[in-house]
C-alpha cells in the first residue's frame, strides 16, 4: 500500500491516517468540515490536498448513517482500487449497498474494536489500535485483493485481524459495546441530581461503571440507530433480571424469614452469574483471565511518582500486569493499585518497602 484515502478524520480516522503516515503511506484527507481535514493534516496525519487518481485504499470513516452513500460515491467514481468502512455495525451499510445496486467486490466492511471517551482529530493516536482487534466482515463478493489490503491496514495498525459475519458482529458488539454503554449512561444519569454529599464519596467502582458514559451522545446515537435490534433484545433480557433482582431486595426487607432467605439466595444468584460472566472477558493478549494479587501503594499526586514505582519494581524483576489509580478526594495524593501475578508479590512488597513506599494493605 502506497496511497490511501481517508473519508472522515475524526477520532478512528485520524487515528489510521497516522499510522499509516507514520509508516509512509501518503494520506489523503477528506471531511465534510474542511477545518477538520485541516487539523487532521496538521498532525502529521496527510495531506487535505485530493489525491491525483485512484488511490490503493479509501477508508471511510464517517458516522454508520452515512456509510453507505459515501462509499456508493467512491465505488462508483472509481476513487480506489480498494475500499473499506470502519463503523461500528456491518450488517446494515451492507444490505444499504446492495439496495443501491453497487458492485462490491471491491469492499468490505471493517470495524477496528478500540475507541477513546473523546472525539475528533485532536485526540487521535498512531498506536491506538495497537494489540486491539481488528473485525473483517468479507463475503464471497469480496475480493481476494481486497481482503490482502484490508488485512495489510490492520497489520500497519498493529492491530490483531478478526473475521467474522456481518450479522454476528452486530450481535456480539451489541452485548460487548453497545450495551453496556447504555446501562453506563443510565448509572451515571443517577448522579446527576444525587446531592454533592453523596458524590463526593465516589471511589474506582463507580468510576470504573459509568467511564464510557462521557462519551460524545450524538456519535452513540448514529451508532444505537444503525444496531438498535440486537441492543434492545439485551436490555429487555437485562430489564427482566432487573424486575426479579427488585423483587428479590424487596424480600430481603420482608419481616417473613422465608422470603428473606429466598430474596437472599436470588440476589446472590445474581452477583455469582456476575462473576461468572466476568471470568469469561479475556485476559492480557487475549489469553485466558489470570489470577492477580494487588499490592496497594499510596503515592503523592507529582510528576514522576508513578515512573520511580515502576522503575523499583523493575529493578526487583517484577512485571507489573496492571494498574489503577484512586485519587484521594481533596487531598494530593492517591493510591496506585499494582496488580501482579501471585509468586511475585512477596518479592514486590519487600522492594517497594525498602525504596520507602507507603503500603496499604
Amino acid at each position: 500500500m502506497r496511497t490511501a484515502l481517508v473519508i472522515g478524520t475524526g477520532l478512528i480516522g485520524t487515528s489510521i491516517a497516522l499510522a499509516l503516515a507514520g509508516r509512509g503511506v501518503t494520506v489523503h484527507l477528506m471531511d465534510h468540515d474542511p477545518q477538520q481535514a485541516r487539523t487532521a493534516a496538521a498532525l502529521g496525519a496527510g495531506t487535505d490536498d485530493p489525491p491525483a487518481g485512484p488511490v490503493d485504499l479509501a477508508i471511510v470513516a464517517v458516522p454508520p448513517a452515512h456509510v453507505a452513500a459515501t462509499l456508493a460515491g467512491v465505488l462508483r467514481d472509481g476513487a480506489a482500487r480498494a475500499a473499506l468502512d470502519v463503523a461500528s455495525v456491518k450488517g446494515g451499510p451492507r444490505r444499504e449497498l446492495e439496495a443501491l445496486g453497487v458492485d462490491l467486490s471491491a469492499y468490505i466492511g471493517t470495524h477496528p474494536m478500540s475507541g477513546r471517551e473523546k472525539s475528533g482529530p485532536l485526540a487521535a493516536t498512531d498506536n491506538l489500535f495497537e494489540g486491539r482487534p481488528w473485525v473483517l466482515t468479507p463475503t464471497r463478493d469480496t475480493d481476494t485483493e481486497v481482503l490482502n489490503v484490508a488485512l495489510e491496514l490492520v497489520s500497519l495498525c498493529r492491530a490483531v485481524p478478526v473475521v467474522m459475519d456481518a450479522d454476528a458482529h452486530d450481535r456480539a458488539v451489541a452485548l460487548v459495546s453497545h450495551m453496556p454503554h447504555l446501562l453506563a449512561s443510565l448509572v451515571a444519569a443517577r448522579l446527576e441530581h444525587a446531592e454533592e454529599s453523596a458524590v463526593r464519596l465516589s471511589g474506582q467502582g463507580i468510576r470504573d461503571v459509568t467511564r464510557i458514559a462521557a462519551s460524545e451522545p450524538r456519535m452513540w446515537m448514529d451508532i444505537l440507530a444503525a444496531n438498535p435490534g440486537p441492543v434492545a433484545d439485551l436490555l429487555s433480557e437485562v430489564a427482566a433480571d432487573l424486575d426479579d433482582t427488585v423483587r428479590a431486595l424487596r424480600a430481603l426487607q420482608s419481616s417473613d424469614q422465608e422470603k428473606r432467605l429466598g430474596g437472599g439466595l436470588a440476589v446472590e444468584g445474581v452477583l455469582r452469574r456476575g462473576n461468572a460472566g466476568q471470568s469469561r472477558v479475556p485476559g492480557k493478549h487475549g489469553s485466558a483471565p489470570a489470577s492477580y494479587e494487588s499490592v496497594v501503594v499510596l503515592i503523592g499526586d507529582e510528576p514522576g511518582q508513578l515512573a520511580r514505582i515502576f522503575a523499583d519494581a523493575d529493578r526487583a524483576g517484577v512485571n507489573i500486569e496492571d494498574v489503577r489509580i484512586e485519587h484521594a478526594t481533596g487531598r494530593q495524593e492517591g493510591l496506585v493499585q499494582l496488580m501482579v501475578v501471585p509468586a511475585a508479590m512477596p518479592a514486590l512488597i519487600v522492594a517497594l518497602r525498602e525504596r520507602g513506599w507507603s503500603l496499604r494493605q
